[in-house]
């Protein structure tokens, strides 16, 4: 009998603001869910009030661990100080490898309108921790998606559905899957995932239920292990799925920096501080 995934946690998120002075939700990476190994960070951004985003978030480094950025409305464009630079768009997703050093800048390409999306940050275990910086980019019609009989659609951002199809980007390093899934009214989907990966469901909209518990718009949800999810929603919904495989080792976290001692983040400061990004 296959072991069905409940909800051990709800999270309803913490408002803060972030760079220069974005408002935003921390959905995981505050009091109320400090951390989810190997994820360490879930901000929400919402808001059409361009003093709410226009600020953005100006020039700042990291190391240590993957940012993933997907926006649903509006445009960010990024620029690091390696030379790169491009424009997340409505429907995109950039995965970013930090490793041992970027700095760089996500500003919003536009001047009113809504701006909708998140962040994650993902771990990276010591031995990943000083690799070579790196960037996927994606479009939204470069993410493989899948619709079943329900109608339901699942857009694979990362991780692999059970019929073999592969998401848009390849976690080599932190093994992790991002799926956005549109439940339509009356739907009831199974989905596999890896048994032992630490899992969390947040809802964009509507209200689906795992097991007899029902999660509403702007919650989080976090998983207990096991292989099957099953969501099932009897109003139109739309749900991140999240996993990833624990790294199980020590967090030590300052700033912008996650490393897994308190020598390494200084050191971390240290090289920022002395032009060594």
């Amino acid at each position: 009998m296959n072991n069905f995934r409940q909800i051990e946690k709800v999270v309803a998120g913490q408002a803060t603001s972030d760079g220069a002075g974005v408002k935003l939700t921390r959905m995981l990476g505050n009091a109320q869910l400090a951390h989810l190994d190997p994820f360490l960070m879930l901000d929400c951004f919402e808001s059409d009030k361009p003093d709410d985003y226009l600020a953005g978030f100006p020039e700042h480094p990291h190391r240590g661990f993957q940012t993933v950025t997907y926006i649903l409305n509006g445009r960010m464009r990024h620029k690091d100080n390696a030379g790169h630079e491009s424009v997340i768009e409505a429907g995109g997703v950039q995965w970013m490898n930090a490793g041992r050093g970027v700095i760089h800048s996500e500003m919003p390409e536009q001047q009113d309108g809504l701006l909708k999306g998140f962040q994650l940050w993902v771990n990276l275990a010591a031995e990943h921790k000083m690799s070579a910086p790196g960037y996927q980019e994606l479009s939204a019609e470069q993410i493989p998606q899948r619709r079943d009989q329900q109608g339901n659609l699942i857009r694979v951002i990362a991780g692999q559905l059970e019929n073999g199809l592969q998401g848009a980007v390849q976690t080599q390093y932190t093994p992790a899957s991002y799926l956005d899934i549109s439940l339509v009214a009356g739907a009831d989907l199974n989905l596999t995932l890896p048994a032992n990966d630490q899992a969390f469901v947040y809802v964009i909209e509507g209200e689906p239920s795992i097991g007899q518990q029902v999660l509403k718009a702007y919650q989080l949800g976090v998983l207990s292990t096991g292989e099957q999810l099953r969501l099932q929603s009897t109003e139109a919904s739309r749900v991140l799925v999240i996993s990833g495989q624990p790294i199980n080792e020590p967090i030590a976290w300052g700033g912008p920096f996650v490393m897994n001692t308190r020598e390494e983040v200084l050191q971390a400061f240290d090289d920022f501080q002395n032009n060594r990004f």
